[in-house]
């Protein structure tokens, strides 16, 4: 059996892996982190003080906030225990401390856990190689009222995606408000919308002369994210220290 500490479980995502791996029995929460301990009922013990876990975990899953990002990866590099980093919201050095801390441990690493989304990476980078050179790419994302950062992390996940696959000539354009020049012909426009209860929607759109391309996913609910990370769990929990993301686990499972 894998045995998981969840960090965050208090939270929306981690309620949701909490009963999303009820229905599994190849793994089990042992334990958890989350600087409200006491706002749910859990069948586990919840700490608000990393150090005051003592057992021994399998693998990491991290659904928590931001602000606590520090303290879970000094607590991952000093148990040796490895980390599946699902936090949004990060910083260009947190990414990088996640690199440098691969060299002790494995991580995984994804700004979106849905499988869905990351083939739609694939897609997108395929489309942008054959269509940047006479069409405009723009990408659109929405959320619910309460997500925080913007744009989401998995917009700049396919932003960067794209500029990669297409030599890094790109520039991202957050918005136009205020702006008074015509759109450049290397402008990857980035737009975020936030409202209501709406779980996550992801598109990119490819406007060429008299024809437009889309590629978009959808998520209905969160638990196609808790299904990513149980999977990267499972994938993870067994490596060697390394950084490991989605793609590669889809790789490694065909």
């Amino acid at each position: 059996m894998l045995n998981i500490f969840l960090s965050g479980c208090n939270g929306t995502m981690g309620q949701v892996i909490k009963h999303f791996v009820k229905n599994d029995k190849s793994i089990k929460i042992i334990g958890g982190f989350d600087k409200e301990p006491n706002k749910y009922i859990n069948d586990f013990p919840v700490f608000n003080n990393l150090n005051e876990w003592k057992e021994k975990a399998d693998v990491i899953i991290d659904f928590s906030h931001f602000s606590a990002f520090e303290e879970v990866i000094n607590f991952a590099r000093t148990r040796k225990i490895p980390l599946v980093m699902a936090t949004t919201g990060l910083s260009k050095k947190n990414e990088d401390q996640l690199v440098e801390l691969s060299k002790d441990i494995p991580v995984f690493r994804t700004a979106n856990m849905s499988l869905g989304l990351n083939v739609i990476l694939d897609l997108v980078r395929r489309a942008s190689k054959i269509l940047a050179e006479t069409f405009d790419i723009e990408i659109i994302e929405k959320h619910h009222n309460k997500k925080v950062d913007a744009p989401s992390g998995t917009a700049l996940m396919l932003a960067e995606s794209i500029k990669s696959s297409l030599g890094g000539e790109m520039n991202f354009v957050f918005g136009r408000h205020t702006k008074e020049d015509n759109r450049g012909k290397n402008d990857i426009g980035i737009h975020a919308i936030r409202g209501g209860t709406i779980v996550g929607e992801h598109s990119v759109l490819y406007a060429g002369i008299d024809e437009l391309v889309e590629i978009k996913h959808t998520a209905l609910s969160k638990n196609i994210f808790a299904g990513g990370a149980v999977k990267a769990a499972k994938y993870i929990a067994e490596k060697e220290k390394g950084y490991y993301n989605m793609e590669k686990l889809l790789e490694d499972n065909q």
